[in-house]
C-alpha cells in the first residue's frame, strides 16, 4: 500500500459530545481519525452532488424522459429573431 501524501488540513470546532461520538465510531471502525473524516466527508459531498451531476431514473422514467427529447423542437419567433441578431461582442 503506497502512502498518500496530505497537503491540505481541515479544522472544525464541535461540542464534547460529537466529538466523543465520532470518536467511539472511530475506535469501532479500526482506523484512525483522518480516514474515518476523510472517507465520512467524501461520501457525504458524493451524496449531495450526486444529483448535480448524474441522473437515475426508473425504466418508466426513462422511457417518458427519451419520449419528450424525441418530439420535434417548438419554432419560437423570438428565440429566432434573437439568435439571427448580430453579436455584440466583436470577433
Amino acid at each position: 500500500m503506497t502512502a498518500r501524501i496530505r497537503e491540505d488540513r481541515i479544522e472544525f470546532r464541535t461540542t464534547s459530545a460529537v466529538r466523543e461520538l465520532i470518536d467511539r465510531a472511530v475506535a469501532e471502525s479500526g482506523g484512525n481519525l483522518t480516514e474515518f473524516a476523510e472517507t465520512s466527508l467524501v461520501a457525504a459531498a458524493q451524496r449531495v452532488l450526486a444529483d448535480r451531476t448524474r441522473f437515475r431514473l426508473s425504466a418508466d422514467a426513462l422511457a417518458a424522459w427519451e419520449e419528450i427529447n424525441a418530439r420535434p423542437a417548438r419554432d419560437l419567433p423570438g428565440v429566432r429573431r434573437l439568435m439571427e441578431r448580430p453579436t455584440p461582442f466583436g470577433e
